[in-house]
């Protein structure tokens, strides 16, 4: 498969499994190809939730050696991380899903992106792509196609299971392989806000939108009837306001959860192409198929 078709079907899987309407999407700003020819045939490929100089220099040696086609990053390098807080505006969808206001759901997001495109702005964006370029190696970085697809298995999952206490719900996680796997070195399901035995309630799953959303939505999404989240992550002070809220809340795990969605979506692409792609895992990305 070239380099550009892989990207195609990466970025329209992404949209199949978007929360918004189809015709809203028309590309994700956090998911590029950072350097490398489209025409380039790609059957082995390196991949990593996070690369960097490091790992790039790693993959230049895994090619001399044995040969290699493309690096793929989960999280965004270059102007795709630079971009990041753009695709945040996802999560209006996903907040007015629930019943909050649409107009409400837009303010806390659009005070929430300025923080982050703020935060963005001093970050040394060009490093990775720059070793890339210097190396010669085509680099790629899927995020939001890849946490979209996490973000729908995982609510089919709870739609089809029904989890009724807390525990229910991680022991439903813990059956997942990914997060499985991660518990074996402590970074599987925690539970961090809430107990074990309280009812799971009405269940909202935080898994795409670039990054965590505004911490004032917290009361609001208990009004609506809200009871528990499951996130990949959450800060103390977005923590300080769940607690408020009365909120139960999983973190399902980071690097498993963006390693799911990585997995789901290749599965998708290799299902579709009928082509089965030489894997070599690092920085946390292990490959579990389900085809």
């Amino acid at each position: 498969m070239k380099l550009g078709e892989f990207y195609k079907q990466a970025i329209e899987f992404g949209r199949l499994h978007d929360p918004r309407k189809k015709n809203e999407i028309k590309t994700f700003e956090d998911s590029k190809i950072l350097f490398g020819d489209i025409k380039t045939e790609v059957k082995k490929i390196l991949i990593g939730i996070d690369i960097e100089v490091g790992e790039l220099m790693l993959a230049d040696k895994i090619r001399f050696r044995e040969g290699l086609d493309l690096v793929l990053a989960h999280h965004p390098e270059g102007h795709a991380f630079a971009s990041l807080f753009k695709v945040m505006r996802l999560q209006v969808d996903i907040l007015e899903k629930i019943g909050i206001n649409k107009r409400v759901a837009e303010e806390l997001l659009e005070e929430r992106q300025r923080e982050v495109e703020r935060r963005l702005l001093p970050n040394n964006h060009t490093r990775a792509v720059d070793a890339a370029r210097l190396l010669n190696l085509p680099f790629m970085c899927l995020h939001t196609p890849a946490d979209n697809h996490v973000f729908a298995y995982m609510n089919n999952k709870i739609k089809n299971e029904k989890p009724k206490k807390i525990n229910d719900l991680i022991n439903m996680l813990m059956r997942i392989p990914e997060y499985k796997e991660a518990a074996k070195i402590g970074a599987g399901p925690h539970l961090i806000a809430g107990s074990l035995n309280r009812e799971a309630g009405k269940i909202l799953v935080e898994m795409t939108g670039g990054t965590e959303g505004s911490r004032d939505v917290y009361d609001k999404l208990f009004k609506k009837g809200v009871r528990t989240l499951i996130s990949m992550h959450l800060s103390e002070e977005h923590l300080k306001k769940v607690n408020d809220a009365s909120l139960n809340v999983i973190i399902a795990g980071h690097i498993s959860s963006d390693t799911l969605g990585l997995n789901l979506l290749l599965d998708n692409i290799e299902r579709k192409s009928g082509e089965k792609f030489e894997i070599l895992s690092c920085s946390g990305f292990r490959r579990i198929t389900r085809n």
